[in-house]
C-alpha cells in the first residue's frame, strides 16, 4: 500500500516548532482504505513493535520477541488478559530528618493510615504519583496500565483536589480493576467513587443545596459527550444532579454512604434526547437505586457507545476522524459495544486484530505523549532500577520519571482540569500539542542525559542507558548496518531508506569512515570488546560510538512519534 501523507515528518516539526505556533498546522491525515476484517499481513517485527508501542508504554526489545513467537490472535489475548491488581502500595519513600510520618515508619506503607495532615499528605499524594509510574514502568505485558491512563484522562480527578491520598490511591485501583471490563459498571462505580466524589463535589450534592458539577460531567465527559448526536439539555443536567443527591464521605472511616435524608426524593424529569423519560422518586434507601434508573437511561442512547468508541480510537489509533472513519470504524464499533453490554474487551480485541490498526499509513502518525516519551524510553533501554532491593531509590527514580513527563507538560495525577490533557481532545491540534519550543528540547535533554551523566538515586547509584547492553541483545551488533537497521526497526515504527541509514553509519556511528574499512573498523573494535571486556580504551571508543548513535535517533523527530 502507498503511504500518503500531507507534509514530511520534518516539515511538520518545523511547522510546529515555527514562530508562527499561533496558527493551527492542518493535521497530517492519512490516505485510508482498511476496514475493522482481521488483518492478515506479515506479523513481523515492524508489525510487533506497532503493535507494543500502541499497546503498552514503549517496545522493549524482550517483549518484541516474545511477541514476534505468538501470533496476532494469541498477542491481543494474551494484551487483554484481566491483568491481577497490583500486589504493591506506596510507600513512605519521604521521611528524613526535616519531616517524619509518624503514623507511616519510612519504607511501609500508608495506605491504611488514617491521620490526616497537609504536611504529610502532599507527601503521601507524591508517593502516591511515584508509585504509579513504578507500575508504568513495571507493567506486565498487558494493556492494563495504558487503559489506566486512558480511563485517568477519561474520569479526570486531580490529587491535589482530591487532596486524600488514599482517596487517590483506591482510584487508582478502581481503574486496574476496570480497565477492560465493563464500561457501565465502570460508571457507576465512578460516581460513589471517594475520589471522584471530592473532587466534583458530589459528596455535598444535597436535595437543599443541588450540586451540578458530577450530573454536569457525567454527560458532557463521561458518556454521551457532545458529539454531533448528543444533545442533552441543560435541564437535563439539573435532573441528574437532583437523581444523585445523597451521597456524603466519612472522613475518619474513608468509607461512602448513601443517606436518604439528603436525597431528592421527588420525580425527575428528562429531556426529549432522552425520551421524555421520567425517573420516579425513590425514598428511603431505595434511592440509591436511582443512579441505577439514570444510568439505564443515559446508557440507552446509541450516543454514549459511539462517543467512548472515539475516544478509544483516538487513544489507540489516531486523532483525526473524519466522515470515512466515523462511518465504517467507529459506527461498527460502537455495535460491537452495545451487543456486548458495554463490554470494552471486545471492542479493544476488534480494533487491534483489525486491518485498520495496522494501516501502513498510520504508523508513525501519533505524537508520543510525555508519558509514553518517558516511561518508554525507560523501558525500551531497560534503565537499569533497584527492584525490591531497595525501594527508596527506587521510588527516586520513579519520582524523577515523573517529574520530567510533568514538565513535558503531563503530569499524571493531575491533569489540567476535569477535562483531561488538551492533546487527547482539542481540535484540531489534538497530540501536536504536545510539541512546542520548550517540551520538544525537554525530550531531547531526557534522553542526552540518560546517555550521559544520567540520574543519581537516593542511594548515591547513577541510572543510564547501558548502550552496549542494549547492542549486545541485537541480532548481529557487529555488523554496523544491522546495528543501525535493529535499532531502528525497535526505536521506530516507520524505516529509514538506505541512503539515510548509510549516512548514519558514516557520519553518526563511524565518525566519517566509509565503506568496507567503515565495516572493518566497527567489526573489530566490537571483537575485541567481546574478547577483551577489559580493555578500557576500545570499551570506552565502542561505547562513545554507541552513545553518539542513540542520541542522534533518539533526536530526531521519528522517535518522538509512534
Amino acid at each position: 500500500m502507498k503511504v500518503s501523507y500531507s507534509m514530511e515528518r520534518k516539515d511538520f516539526f518545523k511547522i510546529l516548532l515555527s514562530r508562527q505556533e499561533t496558527k493551527p498546522v492542518a493535521a497530517a491525515i492519512p490516505a485510508l482504505t482498511s476496514t475493522l476484517k482481521k488483518y492478515k499481513g506479515k506479523w513481523d517485527e515492524q508489525a510487533v513493535v506497532h503493535f507494543l508501542k500502541h499497546t503498552m508504554f514503549g517496545a522493549k526489545p524482550a517483549d518484541v520477541a516474545f511477541f514476534k513467537k505468538k501470533n496476532l490472535k494469541k498477542a491481543v489475548a494474551i494484551m487483554l488478559s484481566n491483568a491481577a491488581l497490583t500486589t504493591t502500595s506506596p510507600i513512605n519513600s519521604y521521611s528524613n530528618d526535616k519531616i517524619e510520618d509518624e503514623q507511616v515508619p519510612l519504607g511501609s506503607t500508608w495506605v491504611n493510615a488514617t491521620n490526616v495532615n497537609g504536611k504529610i499528605n502532599y507527601r503521601r499524594r507524591n508517593s502516591y504519583k511515584q508509585w504509579w509510574i513504578g507500575l508504568m514502568i513495571n507493567q506486565d505485558r498487558s494493556i492494563t496500565e495504558k487503559m489506566v491512563l486512558f480511563w485517568h484522562n477519561h474520569f479526570a480527578t486531580e490529587t491535589n483536589i482530591a487532596e486524600n491520598p488514599v482517596y487517590c490511591y483506591r482510584y487508582n485501583l478502581l481503574l486496574q480493576q476496570h480497565a477492560v471490563g465493563n464500561f457501565k459498571t465502570l460508571v457507576k462505580a465512578m460516581t460513589t467513587d471517594l475520589c471522584m466524589l471530592r473532587y466534583l463535589n458530589g459528596y455535598a450534592n444535597t436535595k437543599k443545596a443541588p450540586d451540578e458539577n458530577y450530573g454536569r460531567e457525567l454527560q458532557e465527559l463521561f458518556t454521551v459527550g457532545k458529539g454531533p448526536g448528543s444533545h442533552y439539555t441543560e435541564a437535563d443536567v439539573k435532573a441528574a444532579a437532583r437523581v444523585l443527591t445523597g451521597s456524603k464521605i466519612d472522613n475518619k472511616t474513608f468509607t461512602y454512604s448513601f443517606e436518604h435524608n439528603r436525597h431528592d426524593e421527588t420525580d425527575k424529569q428528562f429531556s426529549a434526547f432522552y425520551n421524555n423519560t421520567i425517573i420516579k422518586g425513590r425514598a428511603g434507601e431505595d434511592g440509591a437505586n436511582e443512579l441505577d434508573d439514570l444510568l439505564e437511561m443515559i446508557f440507552a442512547q446509541e450516543e454514549t457507545a459511539k462517543f467512548i468508541c472515539r475516544k478509544l480510537y483516538r487513544f489507540f489509533v489516531f486523532y483525526q476522524i473524519d466522515d470515512a472513519t466515523e462511518q465504517d470504524i467507529i459506527l461498527p464499533l460502537s455495535k460491537i459495544l452495545q451487543k456486548n453490554n458495554f463490554e470494552i474487551k471486545p471492542v479493544l480485541q476488534t480494533l487491534l486484530s483489525s486491518q485498520h490498526f495496522f494501516e501502513a499509513s498510520l504508523r508513525g502518525t501519533n505524537i508520543k505523549s510525555p508519558a509514553d516519551f518517558c516511561i518508554g524510553l525507560m523501558r525500551e533501554f531497560n534503565v537499569s532500577l533497584f527492584p525490591g532491593s531497595d525501594l527508596i531509590a527506587e521510588y527516586s527514580v520513579w519520582e524523577f520519571v515523573h517529574n520530567q513527563a510533568a514538565t513535558m507538560q503531563q503530569n499524571i495525577g493531575d491533569p489540567p482540569n476535569v477535562a483531561g490533557w488538551p492533546a487527547y481532545y482539542q481540535q484540531p491540534q489534538y497530540y501536536k500539542l504536545w510539541i512546542n519550543s520548550d517540551t520538544l528540547p525537554r525530550r531531547n535533554q531526557l534522553s542526552d542525559r540518560l546517555l550521559g551523566y544520567g540520574f543519581t538515586a537516593k542511594n548515591g547509584n547513577k541510572i543510564n542507558i547501558d548502550t552496549i547492553a542494549y547492542a549486545l541483545a541485537l541480532p548481529h551488533p557487529e555488523d554496523p548496518d544491522a546495528l543501525i537497521s535493529d535499532s531502528i526497526e525497535l526505536l521506530y515504527t516507520v524505516q529509514l531508506p538506505a541512503a539515510e541509514k548509510e549516512h548514519i553509519k558514516s557520519n553518526i556511528l563511524l565518525s566519517n569512515l566509509q565503506g568496507e574499512a567503515a565495516n572493518h573498523y566497527w567489526s573489530n573494535a566490537w571483537q575485541t570488546l567481546i574478547e577483551k571486556p577489559d580493555d578500557a580504551v576500545n570499551k570506552k571508543e565502542v561505547m562513545n560510538k554507541l552513545k553518539n548513535l542513540y542520541k542522534y535517533l533518539m533526536n530526531r523527530p521519528e522517535y518522538q512519534v509512534y
